[in-house]
């Protein structure tokens, strides 16, 4: 456990149209991988870190979410209701920021989630942020270290971590669907639905967007047929950490 963020918020309320059938009758964080739902294996990872708090928001079969974490100790789910609209990402934290305090917080996607070799990715991640300097820090893996993934890489890292968008570089990095970011970029953000893009690229604008390679497999689930593949990626990943 370090001493990074305490509060993350947890991406959850997307329709997961790709994924359907199964998500006709539920929301796409409750679909199991392994024995365990997409979203716990996202909250496990934040608890493992010391989050204490954890902001989920929910648009699409909501009570089916509600209903699943009431029992969760830790870390202590609050949610944000996104039920009147779709906020994509950046509109869905805009609307929980009261939730979240002015501190530097945890992001994490609910539907994508990795198997740690060695010291854990998001203790890593706090260790390496430093707020003077960055204004969001991603979480990011190579195409050789994914499962599922099919579109291509995201950024270029320079030897200091800063980075630039990669352009479908193969040599680039993707979005491992975890960051921290400070709130402060979020001032005067509007409250609309809108994406995190728009502030990754205000923050490479401005020098400040880092990103921190993972160690060990990424993994995501974008239709019922990644399912088996996904959960064969944890066997052989948790083998090998044995």
């Amino acid at each position: 456990m370090t001493s990074g963020p305490k509060t993350a918020m947890v991406l959850a309320a997307g329709l997961g149209k790709r994924m359907r059938p199964i998500t006709d009758t539920m929301p796409k964080p409750l679909v199991k991988i392994a024995g365990k739902t997409l979203l716990d294996w996202g909250l496990d990872s934040l608890e493992a870190a010391g989050v204490v708090n954890a902001v989920v928001n929910v648009h699409y079969l909501p009570e089916q979410i509600v209903a699943h974490v009431v029992g969760r100790r830790a870390p202590r789910i609050v949610i944000s209701d996104e039920r009147d609209a779709l906020l994509e990402s950046a509109g869905g934290i805009v609307r929980a920021l009261p939730l979240l305090g002015n501190a530097p917080f945890y992001i994490i996607n609910a539907d994508t989630f990795w198997i740690d070799s060695g010291e854990p990715s998001l203790e890593r991640l706090s260790l390496a942020w430093d707020a003077a300097r960055m204004d969001i820090m991603l979480m990011l893996t190579d195409l050789d270290s994914a499962t599922g993934h099919c579109v291509g890489t995201d950024f270029l890292a320079a030897p200091d971590g800063a980075l630039r968008r990669s352009k479908g570089d193969p040599a680039g990095l993707i979005y491992a669907g975890a960051a921290i970011i400070h709130p402060r970029v979020f001032k005067d953000a509007p409250a609309g639905s809108h994406s995190l893009n728009v502030y990754f690229d205000k923050a490479i604008a401005a020098g400040r967007l880092f990103g921190m390679r993972m160690k060990g497999r990424w993994i995501t689930v974008g239709t019922p047929d990644a399912i088996p593949l996904a959960e064969a990626a944890v066997a052989g990943a948790l083998a090998k950490a044995i």
